[in-house]
């Protein structure tokens, strides 16, 4: 340990004399990535989705989309394609330009053309090898850059929720995680040796596999971890000042406090950004430099020097414009509003069973702006209050909501959370609600054994009553969606999202998106085009509190106590100090410099 500590302190020493050239690369390959490459793949996937007619890319429609569309899957591997060189591009770019920088040869010139070469290099069969090397390495890529596509990539929560329900699952699921860093460890230095040795894909593997025989991979964990270790350690101390200050400072009056505030988010932005190029430049200084053969393109010292002054001022200046945009978006406080509050089935805190009356009147008690519900059709062609496509887990029976009557299923008495009830029609919970004067959120569970013309049955039957009472549907269907939008335009629907792969243009008033990739970017396009998104299922007091503060319109939670709390916190302490605090902890985001 007290070697790596030494080696580490050695490096920083170097990075001090460069730091400003180190940080001005960093920092313009992000906003490269951030204003440009990604508004560009955002554009091309519309563009494509748009030219064929498609409104969204699911689960549900991708066999459709092979089938009916094959040029737009030859598009969408095309621009898959462009991305892992994209990908490539930007770790290359960090890689030779900490050498160069190193070296005191670093030219912006100088560098393109470094990257061109390592572009021509490249052999479509590298592709999928890269692939497959990004996905290994993802778990430590953050600890040489943190690209914001590479941070797209995530599982949702609702997976990794239903992956640990039972100990085989989580066994196999924690034994995978362990592969998965293990081979990452072994092959950390492939991408290197392509760039700085302009190996070939299959040989970098086996280079980097041979250097981490034995324990030897042990070792690069051990500095990995290290260096992680000491750079959250700085990050806290340098977030904790700021803070203490700006918590002084909002004692000062409030058009001062605002102006420090903006001041204060800036640094913290810049400290943010300049830890993580330190982070980066040790890493490839003590992994990585010795593996250098090729020679950088040559340029006399004084022209390099000159070169990294203009480079920096120019970046520094861009990168403030963009900072303080969104900053002052971000603690401009009309910018945040309370959010319309969803018991998720009905149920709060585990106060009855879910979609039943009894716990809908409990529910009610706390004031949710909307309940949430679950809706199958029956056998008869009527409709029951039910989640579950099958009633095993909660009624002990082995039969679906289309093998029994309605009148069988309110027969059955249902048990969760140590209460019981009885299965309800959709019939009497809304007779319930409207009594209430609760609003409700109503979701169609379409199944390929629903009888034709189902959803036109449920709007001729409830149509009208939901529309008095301002309810709202949404569905996982779009094809329900559709429907709903053509026989009742005036019932606001909105269409569920289980995964955010790329904004949908879509008939729906709104979305219901899973939270775990739903994004600050993803709220801000849909409320462009007016239309509202929900998260869900939010049940964490830190997601509830950065899903505020990303502009969620709604929250779908099964802690609705927990959330009335939060939200009370989120409206009463809205100091400039907390927004800070919020920014940090509870904001994360694919992106460096805006909320």
């Amino acid at each position: 340990m007290k070697n790596i500590l030494t080696a580490i302190g050695q490096q920083t020493r170097a990075f001090q004399r460069h730091w400003l050239s180190y940080f001005s690369l960093f920092v313009s390959v992000d906003l490269v990535i951030q204003l440009i490459v990604i508004p560009l793949f955002r554009l091309a996937t519309t563009v494509i989705l748009q030219a064929a007619q498609i409104p969204f890319i699911s689960y549900q429609n991708v066999v459709i989309i092979a089938r009916h569309h094959p040029l737009v899957v030859v598009a969408l591997l095309v621009e898959l394609i462009c991305l892992l060189l994209v990908v490539d591009l930007q770790f290359a770019a960090v890689l030779l330009g900490i050498r160069d920088i190193s070296r005191e040869m670093f030219t912006v010139r100088g560098l393109v053309r470094e990257i061109w070469q390592t572009l021509r290099h490249l052999r479509p069969s590298s592709l999928l090898v890269l692939m497959v090397y990004f996905i290994l390495v993802i778990p430590f890529a953050d600890l040489v850059y943190r690209t914001p596509l590479l941070a797209k990539i995530q599982v949702p929560q609702f997976i990794l929720d239903y992956l640990t329900r039972n100990g085989l699952l989580l066994t196999a699921t924690v034994t995978f995680y362990i592969i998965l860093t293990f081979l990452g460890l072994r092959l950390v230095w492939a991408l290197p040796l392509m760039v700085y040795q302009r190996l070939r894909p299959r040989a970098a593997f086996r280079q980097s596999w041979q250097r981490t025989q034995g324990r030897r991979w042990l070792a690069v964990a051990l500095r990995l971890l290290t260096i992680g270790f000491l750079a959250v350690l700085v990050m806290a101390a340098f977030y904790a000042l700021v803070i203490g200050a700006q918590w002084l400072l909002d004692f000062l009056p409030q058009p001062v406090a605002a102006l420090f505030a903006n001041i204060n988010l800036l640094i913290i932005q810049l400290g943010s950004e300049l830890v993580t190029t330190w982070t980066g430049v040790v890493t490839v200084s003590l992994l990585f430099l010795p593996l250098t053969t090729t020679a950088p393109v040559t340029a006399s010292p004084r022209l390099a020097a000159k070169g990294r002054r203009a480079f920096a001022g120019l970046i520094l200046v861009v990168l403030v414009v963009v900072a303080a945009a969104g900053n002052g978006l971000y603690l401009s406080t009309s910018q945040h509003h309370r959010p319309v509050t969803i018991s998720h089935r009905g149920v709060a805190e585990e106060n009855g069973v879910q979609n039943t009356l009894p716990a809908l009147k409990r529910t009610h008690r706390l004031h949710p702006d909307y309940v949430e519900l679950d809706v199958h059709e029956t056998k008869d062609q009527q409709f029951v209050v039910l989640h579950d496509e099958n009633l095993k887990e909660l009624a002990g029976v082995n039969k679906t909501p289309r093998q029994l009557t309605l009148k069988q299923l309110t027969r059955l008495t249902v048990h969760e959370n140590g209460h019981q009830a009885k299965l309800a029609s959709f019939t009497t919970y809304l007779r319930t609600a409207d009594r209430l004067h609760q609003k409700l959120l109503v979701e169609i569970k379409p199944t390929p054994a629903d009888s034709p013309g189902m959803v036109k049955r449920f709007v001729d039957r409830y149509g009208t009553d939901l529309i008095q009472h301002h309810a709202l549907v949404h569905s996982l269907d779009y094809g329900v969606v559709e429907q709903l939008k053509r026989l009742e335009p005036r019932l606001p629907v909105m269409y569920i999202q289980p995964y955010n792969f790329t904004y949908p243009n879509t008939a729906a008033n709104g979305y219901s998106m899973e939270y775990s990739t739903l994004t600050y970017d993803f709220i801000t396009l849909a409320h462009l085009q007016g239309k509202r998104v929900y998260a869900w299922t939010v049940n964490e007091p830190a997601i509830m509190m950065q899903m505020m503060y990303k502009n969620a319109d709604g929250i779908i939670t099964d802690n609705l106590a927990e959330l009335n709390r939060q939200i009370a916190t989120y409206e009463d302490q809205r100091s400039y100090a907390r927004q800070l605090l919020n920014y940090i902890l509870v904001v994360p985001t694919n992106t460096e410099f805006a909320p």
